[in-house]
């Protein structure tokens, strides 16, 4: 053989060698993927948690029994926006400023990156289908979604009744439109919402993906409305449903001024004048019992593919939910009630276990990053969960911080002891161990000072101020007068604040105009005051004075402004 002919394919196999080696590394070396599943509004009324007895959930109780399941894990913040800005971002409503829902968190945090986009980075292809952050996708954050990123809009199309509301009236325009329940005589297909979101998901666990994935997806159920497919009401009879196990009375008497301002609200004492409590607890056992299936088809695809050993499964909500606890409805509480929330991890390793640790769902990013084998983020400000996962009996000297709307305004959790603190100097003790509702608040007993001292001392050090952007700042919207024509609302793109300022001697009404240009009351504005309302770049809005007459008309643009009704 001619010696140059030799030589060239001794080179030949020495390449093919090394290729091959270097294949078998890539191969034996990929990072683990990431099925990152988030429920909206889910508190424990799940089977594995005991929350409420007719609570049908097959799908999250297998995942408990095969995932690292933590029963004492809690939201950073009780409400979506804030709650979901931490997980994102990994960082505090205390460090970030971002507290309420009435804030834009690209306004707050501009420049703050996300898990997609950090995985990204690394190799990741990030992609992700339904809700995972407060009403907008954040489209530079993510190589594909479902809705497109483009639209900033995660919601696919979902069937609701053509006249509403259905079940509950109209209190005033303090009442959220959504607050609204009942069956609805279509499919899963005709209803689209969640479903599409889990057919898009589970389609894209079935593709070949030549880098490791970050796939999120975002369940939206059982936020309100509780309108599903009638399927999922059928196994709650009526004459059949349990009110809340949680509800007592007389439960606000032992309250600090601040607890019981923030105990009773409107909408239960509404929901009670209607005789539609047992309507609306039906209906949320109905949306969770739809949202635990929509969960099963993605957990049933995961098994069939080709990623189900290789995968890191993450499931939680982002905090719970009040059905008439504490004389509340809704969220925005710092009762356990509102921020206890199912959190289960599997990972390729890991054992199943029970962990009864205090653990926050701000430390979810961390704790990818960890899982991976990623560097840290130094402006992450809690703990990787990796060493629970490893061993759920695990040391862990942390406790759980929730914070409500403004600083200064949190709860602690711990393994047997929950205590709150509000603005004003009120607080609430309560040993979870024997007053799992929380119903006798301990925070005046002589005999448990000691332990009121120490979680006193557990005080976060820094609250960052309560941030929004300076109505003298602001774009001033102009308010069309009647004569020019109004359009229907259209609204897309990200949320953004709109604040209405009455410079009138007289209350206002404001209403936001359908999609088939029908107004819808929102709220009031009193004289002198101001209200900010989360909204969306071509929606429409209209003002009223007392007498019904129209004053005008604003549409919203793609940015935080100001209407000024004068």
């Amino acid at each position: 053989m001619h010696k140059s002919l030799s030589n060239l394919l001794i080179l030949t196999a020495v390449i093919s060698g090394i290729q091959t080696t270097t294949q078998c590394a890539s191969g034996a070396d990929r990072k683990p993927n990431i099925l990152f599943i988030a429920l909206d509004d889910l508190n424990d009324w799940i089977g594995c948690m005991g929350g409420h007895p007719q609570a049908i959930t097959p799908n999250l109780d297998r995942l408990s029994q095969s995932s690292v399941f933590f029963t004492n894990a809690h939201c950073a913040a009780p409400a979506c926006n804030p709650s979901r800005a931490a997980i994102f971002t990994g960082i505090s409503p205390n460090q970030s400023g971002l507290y309420s829902n009435n804030q834009s968190m690209r306004t707050i945090m501009p420049e703050d990156e996300i898990i997609p986009k950090t995985l990204s980075r690394h190799g990741y292809h990030s992609s992700g289908s339904g809700k995972m952050l407060h009403y907008f996708i954040d489209a530079a954050s993510w190589q594909e979604y479902f809705p497109a990123k483009e639209t900033e809009n995660p919601f696919p199309r979902t069937l609701y009744p053509e006249t509403r509301p259905l079940s509950l009236p109209r209190g005033g325009p303090w009442q959220y439109v959504e607050t609204d329940w009942g069956p609805l005589q279509a499919s899963d297909q005709e209803y689209g919402g969640d479903f599409l979101v889990t057919s898009w998901i589970s389609q894209t666990l079935e593709r070949k993906h030549e880098k490791p994935f970050f796939l999120a997806c975002g369940i939206y159920r059982p936020h309100e409305p509780w309108f599903v497919p009638a399927k999922y009401f059928q196994p709650f009879p009526l004459e059949s449903i349990q009110l809340p196990p949680g509800y007592k009375a007389d439960d606000l008497e032992d309250l600090p001024p601040a607890g019981k301002r923030r105990g009773p609200n409107r909408y239960f004492e509404h929901i009670r004048q209607h005789g539609q409590w047992k309507q609306a607890v039906q209906g949320y056992l109905a949306s969770i019992y739809y949202a635990d299936a929509m969960l099963g088809r993605v957990l049933d695809t995961l098994e069939a593919s080709q990623y189900r050993d290789n995968t890191i499964l993450i499931l939680w909500s982002d905090h719970g939910w009040h059905l008439g606890e504490k004389q509340h409805w809704q969220k925005f509480t710092a009762w356990r009630a509102c921020t206890r929330v199912p959190l289960m991890i599997r990972t390729p390793t890991s054992k199943p276990g029970i962990c009864k640790q205090p653990v926050s769902l701000t430390s979810l990013f961390p704790t990818l990053l960890d899982l991976v084998s990623l560097p840290p983020e130094p402006h992450h400000d809690h703990p990787s969960l990796k060493p629970l996962i490893e061993n759920p009996q695990a040391a862990w000297p942390h406790v759980a911080i929730t914070h409500l709307d403004r600083p200064d305004n949190y709860s602690i959790s711990d393994i047997r002891w929950r205590y709150i603190h509000y603005q004003d100097g009120g607080e609430e003790l309560y040993d979870i161990n024997n007053d799992r509702y929380e119903w006798s608040n301990l925070a005046t007993s002589t005999d448990h000072q000691d332990i009121l001292r120490k979680y006193r001392n557990l005080k976060p050090v820094h609250f960052e101020p309560y941030r929004m952007t300076g109505l003298q700042d602001l774009k001033k919207l102009p308010v069309l007068s009647a004569d020019i024509a109004m359009k229907n609302s259209n609204p897309s793109g990200p949320k953004v604040t709109v604040t209405f300022l009455n410079r009138r001697r007289q209350p206002v009404s404001v209403y936001w105009v359908d999609r088939e240009g029908k107004p819808v009351l929102y709220f009031q504005i009193e004289s002198g005051k101001s209200k900010p309302q989360l909204t969306r770049k071509g929606a429409t809005w209209l003002i009223k004075d007392t007498n019904d007459k129209t004053l005008g008309h604003v549409r919203v643009e793609s940015i935080d402004a100001k209407v000024v009704v004068e």
